[in-house]
């Protein structure tokens, strides 16, 4: 599998869009790098002194200098370096917490083709696990590379101070040293990024199944859910092994690496020493520059191996960024205030190329009127809404709200003015407040309060031991489906649409609850247009039109006192058999 080059100026955008508000820290980072950098180069050459003073026989006070010297500087060097990962940790994990941030909003904003195709488990792992890899990317990837490399520089430039043959073998030793690591790095690549898809595929299918563990469990599909289970991990396990196998290459290739430069240390420092040309002091600092030389190489080969994720990593995000949404703002039209009409002109429009869910559909609604909808399952009531919300474009014709064209007005503005409540609730771990206003702080408290009395939920409300602040369990545990229904068409009121659509909110309603409601629904839709999904006759019964779908088509259209008085109207025939019969 392998993995897509990515130009330089991929590195330099990312880079400069993430870590250009913490420059001043960047700059600290480095300067401190270069200190700590002076320091590992400076206590080689006191302890040379030391073993080279020791030698004299009156040289007590200057070995005490020198020992204090060389903790002071030992010192010195672990508070530089806690510092130093304290703020490269720090700016590593601001940069990636706004990437993470850009990255979901951005999913967010992609249409609901996206997310058929992309599973939760599959975004989320986008979102989480491709971002984390980018933490010392961007906390402190160039700079430590620089200061890694600066470090090794700066100990050949000693080694041949010392002399022209250490520095040679020494030189020729780093250079095969970075050479090996960087050709099993690109041989490990592959293999890297095939196990972040691997990742990815399992805990969508995981986050799938979780979230609908009771279904699969109320129809016996827990032993089809734990073979494809271990079907994944079968797979994922082979790819984690080739994946270790090649880290174990590299590990092992670095171990004799490291092994040959020792050698070759201690060789030549013998027969330097042999003959007299260094001293034992510089034996020992010969030795201990080489085993300095071992950090920094290994730096260098664990910071590849971090930008080795991060290729894979930023080649995901890069092409998610990338992706864009099919439903675009084409125009910056305002809807008016107040309830609005709503026409469509001869709509066509399908999930996929070769279907078609809605052909020539054409309806007009004043504004304040009631239109009711009905039609069997798959007669295309479900895709009219997601049309005039926006989640799908049609593919030819026109829909207008407000006088405008839905594709002129900007989808924030569009879907704040119209609003939906459909049979599947949606509830979060938070507040009541939070869930039915979602963190709007201009909708008061008494307008949730006077709400949520109109749609009969004063007593469940006082019952609540925080009132508005009460947590909620995600998913809404603990509510009944009816108390449950009621807070979606709370939520949706307290939004003020123009333009309200009640997909057969009411059909997980019991009859009482039902009823409870009605009065309510009708006070709160005054002053706003209204289109029904219906599922049971008592919720039309409040429509001025009524819109019979079949097969995706306008099989009928008209005001619903003249279609029940025309005994050969399919909608009059509905009345007499029973609505449930013939939708259903």
């Amino acid at each position: 599998m392998p993995v897509k080059k990515i130009p330089v100026k991929a590195y330099v955008s990312l880079l400069g869009n993430y870590l250009q508000p913490y420059r001043k820290s960047m700059i600290g980072l480095a300067s401190l790098l270069l200190v700590m950098i002076v320091l590992q180069l400076v206590n080689p050459q006191i302890i040379r002194y030391f073993i080279d003073t020791a030698q004299n026989a009156d040289s007590g006070k200057n070995l005490y200098i020198a020992a204090v010297f060389f903790i002071g500087v030992s010192l010195l060097q672990q508070i530089l370096t806690v510092t130093a990962t304290y703020i490269g940790e720090n700016i590593g994990w601001k940069a990636t917490n706004k990437l993470r941030g850009d990255v979901a909003e951005h999913c967010l904003k992609l249409d609901m083709s996206f997310h058929k195709t992309h599973t939760t488990g599959a975004v989320i792992e986008r979102v989480d696990g491709d971002v984390n890899n980018l933490t010392t990317f961007f906390s402190s990837f160039i700079i430590l590379l620089l200061s890694n490399m600066l470090l090794l520089a700066g100990i050949l430039v000693l080694l041949f101070r010392e002399g022209w043959l250490i520095g040679t073998v020494m030189t020729l030793f780093v250079l095969l040293a970075i050479y090996t690591v960087e050709r099993i790095r690109r041989f490990t690549t592959p293999y890297t990024s095939k196990l972040r898809q691997i990742s990815a595929e399992f805990f969508g299918f995981l986050g799938e199944h979780l979230e609908g563990t009771e279904d699969t469990r109320a129809n016996g599909a827990t032993g089809y859910v734990m073979r494809r289970f271990y079907y994944m991990l079968r797979n994922w396990f082979p790819v984690r092994i080739k994946a270790f196998y090649s880290w174990g290459a590299m590990w092992t290739s670095t171990l004799l690496i490291f092994g040959l430069g020792n050698t070759a240390a201690f060789g030549i420092s013998a027969y330097a020493w042999r003959h007299g040309l260094i001293t034992m002091g510089t034996v020992y600092m010969i030795f201990y520059y080489t085993e300095l030389m071992v950090k920094p190489i290994e730096n260098i080969r664990i910071q590849l191996q971090d930008l080795q994720k991060a290729e894979a990593s930023i080649v995901r995000i890069r092409q998610l960024l990338e992706t864009e949404s099919a439903i675009k703002d084409e125009g910056m039209g305002r809807l008016p205030e107040g309830s609005l009409d709503v026409q469509l002109d001869r709509v066509v429009f399908g999930y996929e190329e070769e279907s078609t869910a809605l052909n020539e559909v054409s309806f007009s609604l004043r504004e304040g009127e009631i239109l009711g909808v009905l039609g069997r399952t798959g007669s295309g009531k479900t895709s009219l809404t997601r049309l005039l919300l926006r989640f799908y474009d049609q593919r030819s014709g026109s829909i207008r709200i407000g006088g405008e064209e839905t594709r002129n007005v900007p989808v924030a503005e569009l879907r704040q003015k119209v609003g939906l409540v459909t049979q599947n609730i949606e509830l979060f771990q938070g507040t009541v407040r939070d869930n039915l206003t979602f963190y709007d702080e201009s909708i008061a408290d008494a307008q949730i309060v006077e709400v949520l009395n109109s749609l009969g939920l004063k007593g469940w409300l006082g019952s609540l031991p925080r009132g508005l602040d009460t947590e909620l369990d995600s998913g809404g545990g603990g509510l009944s489906a009816g108390e449950a229904q009621l807070l979606s068409f709370a939520r949706v009121f307290l939004s003020n649409p123009g333009l309200v659509i009640l997909d057969e909110a009411s059909s997980r309603l019991d009859p009482v609850t039902e009823q409870k409601i009605e009065s309510a629904i009708g006070r709160l839709l005054q002053g706003r247009t209204c289109i029904i999904i219906a599922h049971r006759l008592a919720t039309i019964q409040r429509a001025d039109r009524i819109l019979v779908l079949e097969n995706g088509t306008v099989a009928e259209f008209a005001e619903r006192q003249r279609l029940a008085a025309d005994p050969q109207s399919r909608f009059s025939r509905m009345l007499e058999v029973g609505l449930e019969e013939v939708t259903v």
